[in-house]
């Protein structure tokens, strides 16, 4: 196998089992891992390239899927059990991603344009707490309005989806869909289903369209939103500081986080 094509899948499945973790993104572990990219440039010129493309995709969608069925579940009892070893991993597994994603914005020089951009990112984030509640709360019991609603919010989950430091399972609780998801995935319910993964396909084509070009031509600014977004993102899983013998525990799997991501980072291709 292609080593390419075999570092897609790991990463895919590195992915793919921190998607269901409270807090954590889809988007923030792809640019940590250095594989986002690849995949904003893949969706958005699919029909240009479609063999490169379909590879790229289709390889990071089988490991992400493997991820999620193998990883998932386990990673929420550790999360849950071990609560702030296990928050202390991700926050140094961001940490770890930072130099990657700074670098990645080009920056010439320190001015206060870069510290501008990082706080425009965090403040984007912290404002998403301010969403109300419920405001797509859509019932299994569809009508033609609930469906235009689901297809909106598909689109709005797409965006979560797409951009790094924002979770998915945290915009759907914000939005007041969360249970109703899980039930229509879980029941396999598609006139919920549908609506709502069209309205995900839409917002993943607009939103890497809009993202890819701001990176090629507004790179600074673009990447250090980003960066604001990633730095936010651990503020939000921050767990608060641990007492007794899980401090040790802690700086530990810190420490863990932080060094593995930077390692995976020197493979970045």
């Amino acid at each position: 196998m292609d080593s390419n094509i075999l570092l897609n899948m790991i990463k895919g499945l590195f992915v793919g089992a921190s998607m269901l973790i409270p807090g954590v993104s889809g988007g923030s572990m792809a640019m940590i891992l250095g594989i986002y990219d690849k995949l904003i440039s893949s969706v958005s010129s699919f029909f240009k390239h479609k063999k490169q493309s379909a590879i790229i995709l289709g390889t990071f969608v089988l490991g992400a899927g493997i991820g999620i069925l193998l990883f998932a579940k386990p990673l929420l009892y550790l999360t849950d059990t071990f609560t702030f070893p296990m928050m202390y991993l991700f926050m140094g597994a961001v940490v770890g991603s930072i130099p990657m994603i700074y670098k990645k914005a080009e920056v010439k020089k320190i001015s206060l344009s870069v510290i501008v951009y990082t706080l425009i990112g965090m403040l984007i984030i912290f404002m998403i707490s301010f969403i109300p509640e419920e405001l797509f709360s859509v019932n299994l019991e569809l009508g033609v309005i609930d469906s235009l609603l689901l297809v909106i919010a598909g689109i709005v989950a797409a965006v979560a989806l797409v951009l790094p430091g924002i979770s998915v399972s945290y915009m759907l609780l914000v939005l007041g869909m969360y249970e109703e998801t899980m039930k229509a995935i879980d029941q396999f319910y598609l006139p919920y289903l549908i609506p709502l993964g069209i309205g995900v396909l839409l917002g993943i084509m607009l939103t890497t369209r809009i993202l890819e070009k701001a990176m090629n031509t507004y790179t600074e600014p673009t990447y250090l939103i980003i960066l604001g977004f990633v730095i936010a993102s651990v503020i939000e899983v921050f767990p608060g500081i641990p007492s007794g013998f899980s401090i040790i525990i802690s700086i530990i799997t810190f420490l863990m986080g932080y060094f593995i991501i930077r390692r995976l980072s020197m493979f970045d291709d």
